[in-house]
């Protein structure tokens, strides 16, 4: 019986360089560079005590960053003062009292309570409207006009969408198909 050896095949890695493709134009015979590879961009990151300077070229990379993170924040602050109001809202709701004067104070304390929370979901809907905008890269320019809005007026109101002279003409225009 013939004795049979098991051969062990070598296996190496095979290093690869990354090369420019070029095409050749058969009769200019010039070579034309292909795309080169996007580069992601590196996010930006700003200090905890950084404030957006008029100096500063407006809307840049830095002043984004700012309002994002601002926004993001206040959103957070909103969404967790709802629900603990909502909770320990609910845990009054066993206090039944036999006094109607009683029961009317808490009726219209928690009338109260609730439309300041109804105001706070829709500045929470405002502030998810500025982080889309922030991503749309339209941030902090007028939706009219298309002016800068200014950095004192975002960093007062960061879910501002309009300069002051065309928010007042909003507010004029609102007023007066209130009184129709």
């Amino acid at each position: 019986m013939p004795k049979t050896t098991k051969v062990k095949k070598k296996v190496s890695k095979v290093k690869t360089k990354t090369v420019k493709k070029t095409k050749v134009v058969a009769k200019t015979k010039t070579k034309v560079a292909s795309k080169p590879k996007v580069v992601a961009k590196t996010p930006i990151k700003i200090s905890k005590t950084y404030i957006p300077k008029e100096t500063e070229k407006y809307m840049c990379e830095k002043h984004k960053v700012y309002f994002r993170i601002k926004l993001t924040n206040w959103k957070k602050d909103l969404v967790k003062a709802n629900n603990d109001a909502l909770y320990y809202g609910s845990m009054d709701d066993n206090s039944i009292s036999a006094d109607v004067v009683d029961q009317a104070s808490s009726y219209t304390d928690k009338n109260v309570e609730m439309k300041a929370i109804n105001r706070q979901i829709k500045l929470i809907s405002e502030i998810d409207k500025a982080l889309a905008r922030i991503r749309e890269d339209i941030y902090g320019y007028c939706l009219d006009t298309a002016e800068p809005i200014g950095l004192k007026r975002l960093m007062a109101r960061p879910v501002a969408k309009y300069t002051i002279a065309a928010q007042e003409k909003h507010e004029k225009n609102e007023k007066v198909h209130a009184d129709d």
